[in-house]
């Protein structure tokens, strides 16, 4: 997959054009050593760091758990990341994980000590009805995934759920993000689908016709470059959790 040749980031690829491994046909088996392969990028990359200090604005003195739920939870690590963070800080939290995939669940059960009391979910995230009230929507390195039209649909989705806010965590799409991925010899799927999510990832130009198109004003909404290869989406709404 990889080429030396010069590759056109001017436009974001649609994922019908350019499909990754991952979301074809795979044994379990190799689907979950690929998110063993993507926690090691994640760690690697500081991955994490974005979503952690967005949280930051979570309140200390809750009354109830804040719930957060993650779309596109794969193999769980940014939730087992959310639960450590939330421990050492003293805030009480809900967590759940949904993902389409039937296999997430299974390798997030397995790679996600049961302690943390994660719920796993298997479906579509605008599906999803919760027993309780849903404060904050997250998701890492999953909108690159889907098609504009269906970004569109998500944000909606997630304006209209989450009480207190949401984050997206995803890929910048740049030559030097390109470039750098091939350097570590990472499990042979994700050394493939690497350079394709990053053709398939985003620069601030796509989030402000993605957030125009889902009707969310831009001044709401923060657009946020975290180095390395990362381009962040953020609508804090705050208020109380009642």
């Amino acid at each position: 997959m990889w080429s030396k040749s010069k590759v056109d980031l001017s436009q974001r690829v649609s994922p019908r054009e350019l499909p990754e491994l991952m979301d074809g046909s795979c044994t379990y088996e190799e689907f979950r050593d690929c998110l063993r392969s993507l926690r090691r990028v994640n760690r690697w990359l500081l991955g994490y760091r974005p979503t952690l200090a967005w949280l930051e604005r979570i309140p200390r003195n809750s009354r109830e758990p804040i719930h957060i739920v993650d779309v596109g939870s794969g193999g769980g690590d940014l939730l087992y990341e959310i639960a450590t963070w939330c421990k050492k800080r003293g805030i009480a939290v809900k967590l759940t994980g949904i993902d389409l995939n039937p296999y997430a669940s299974r390798a997030a059960m397995e790679l996600v000590p049961e302690a943390l009391g994660i719920s796993w979910v298997t479906g579509d995230a605008m599906l999803y009805r919760s027993e309780t009230k849903v404060h904050i929507v997250v998701s890492s390195l999953m909108t690159h995934h889907l098609e504009d039209e269906e970004i569109t649909a998500l944000l909606r989705w997630m304006e209209a759920t989450a009480q207190m806010g949401w984050f997206i965590n995803d890929l910048e799409r740049s030559e030097l993000s390109l470039r750098m991925f091939p350097l570590v010899r990472w499990h042979p799927i994700v050394r493939h689908d690497g350079p394709v999510s990053f053709r398939r990832a985003f620069r601030s130009d796509d989030w402000v016709r993605l957030l125009a198109e889902a009707d969310i004003p831009q001044e709401v909404v923060t657009v946020e470059h975290w180095r390395p290869g990362r381009l962040c989406v953020g609508r804090w709404k705050g208020g109380p959790l009642s």
